[in-house]
């Protein structure tokens, strides 16, 4: 369930400026990140080898993919953010992505979601929203990144 519920334009226009909660946290498994690196193609050794991750990284074991990390918004955002009034919703882009710190294999994640703007378009709203993974008991966040949608009415 949803920790922000928003009815239609004027309940999300209600909401710009405001944090809209957390999500669940998430383990990143070893599983996850080989799955990930045989859907991309990207098999760098720092994500799908423990061993040698272990040796040579300089993070002391395989980490996850930083697009892992962000590819994980559209499972954690409807855990913070619940629209209802719209028909539909799709993904415009990203203003902006960073990834400060690395996600090892056996941490845990979650994100936290702020609402930018929602600004009126033709058939519904521009929707801007920071979202900032976290990496448990971490003291940076693992991927902060400038969402784009737009919500059709």
């Amino acid at each position: 369930m949803a920790q922000t519920t928003a009815d239609g334009i004027e309940g999300m226009q209600a909401l710009v400026g405001q944090h809209l909660g957390y999500s669940d946290w998430v383990e990143i498994t070893q599983e996850r990140v080989n799955q990930f690196a045989d859907a991309t193609g990207d098999h760098q050794w720092i994500h799908v080898d423990p061993e040698r991750a272990k040796k040579e990284s300089p993070f002391g074991g395989p980490i996850a993919h930083g697009y892992l990390t962000l590819s994980l918004l559209p499972m954690l955002m409807p855990q913070i953010l619940e629209t209802t009034g719209f028909r539909m919703g799709v993904n415009y882009g990203t203003e902006k992505v960073r990834f400060p710190s690395p996600v090892p294999v056996g941490s845990r994640i979650r994100a936290g979601a702020t609402l930018d703007s929602a600004a009126p378009i033709d058939g519904g709203l521009h929707v801007v929203v920071t979202a900032t993974i976290e990496i448990e008991g971490g003291s940076k966040p693992a991927c902060v990144a400038t969402t784009v949608s737009r919500r059709y009415v």
